[in-house]
């Protein structure tokens, strides 16, 4: 796309009234947009577009191709595949910009729940409490499990940082590319396989490439020993849905899912009632801790957009 003429782009869309944010920049010019039907004001004004969150997609990308001067995109997600089909669009030197950091308190005190809800299956209890039954059981417990986290980003360090007091027996981590943590070191994919068989817990936390479209798949799934339980708290592609179904069908692996593939999960799928296997409806991220830490990224970001100096985040500028 040819140039952006930046002297015409003097507004900042945000999905949060300004008026809520403090510490803006005074010398910019603020617009609220929650991605509802009427534009704020002229898109081909915007220069910093900061994307609603949990919004659908069509909404959301609906302005781009009118923001032919915007200069960055800043979402609040994490995971930037739902922008990928805008990056075309956008003018030359724009950039996207994620969410790195926003969802890591959420995201990690999710997959703790999700563990251990259903390590001492608590949906059984669940349900024997709406059937008024009083049915004690024993059950698994996180201490002195091996745990395996896929993925060790940013949420996958806060995800061991509340891992650290349930006295795990062992946490092993894996990323694209090797490097030495305070925790330990971080193993390169091509580990993956040798370390598969030794976890009773194996948690996703790797976002959705060409790379890692799949990762979770027969082999995958035949390496992870009896009765482990799969987390994935990634994206849902990141697993094959029909290669799971068979094991979890089998019994001997159990899941805690709160991302699937399909998404939303149609009322008819199988997974819904599968043995073993936890289901929440993608909640990583919306909970109480997400307004405070939206407000700071957007701050941070617009201070360090009016001072013309780089922005963190950046995962593409647009050619």
């Amino acid at each position: 796309m040819a140039s952006a003429d930046t002297t015409r782009a003097t507004d900042v869309w945000l999905p949060i009234p300004a008026a809520e944010i403090d510490g803006l920049p005074e010398d910019l010019s603020y617009v609220h947009w929650d991605a509802g039907p009427e534009y704020p004001a002229d898109p081909a004004r915007c220069a910093f577009y900061a994307v609603p969150y949990m919004k659908p997609a069509d909404r959301i990308l609906r302005p781009l191709p009118e923001m032919a001067n915007v200069r960055v995109v800043q979402t609040l997600t994490a995971g930037i595949e739902h922008m990928l089909p805008a990056v075309p669009q956008l003018p030359a030197g724009a950039q996207l910009c994620n969410a790195r950091g926003l969802h890591d308190a959420s995201t990690a005190e999710l997959t703790l729940t999700l563990i251990l809800a259903a390590l001492r299956d608590i949906p059984a209890f669940v349900r024997s409490q709406d059937a008024g039954e009083w049915r004690p059981a024993f059950r698994d417990s996180l201490a002195d499990k091996s745990v395996l986290i896929v993925g060790y980003g940013s949420i996958g360090s806060a995800i061991e940082d509340r891992l650290t007091p349930f006295e795990c027996a062992r946490v092993a981590r894996i990323a694209r590319t090797a490097r030495d943590t305070v925790r330990g070191p971080v193993l390169p994919l091509a580990e993956l396989p040798a370390l598969l068989p030794e976890a009773d817990v194996v948690i996703m936390a790797t976002p959705l490439t060409e790379d890692t479209r799949g990762l979770v798949g027969a082999d995958f799934l035949a390496r992870m020993k009896d009765g482990a339980l799969l987390v994935n708290i990634a994206r849902g592609g990141v697993v094959d849905t029909k290669a799971l179904l068979a094991e979890l069908e089998s019994g001997r692996l159990r899941a805690a899912l709160d991302v699937t593939d399909p998404e939303p999960l149609p009322a008819t799928h199988p997974l819904w009632h599968a043995p073993g296997v936890l289901i929440t409806p993608h909640v990583g991220g919306p909970s109480t801790a997400f307004l405070p830490r939206a407000k700071r990224l957007l701050r941070d970001q617009l201070r360090l957009f009016a001072a013309g100096e780089p922005l963190r985040n950046i995962i593409t500028t647009a050619d």
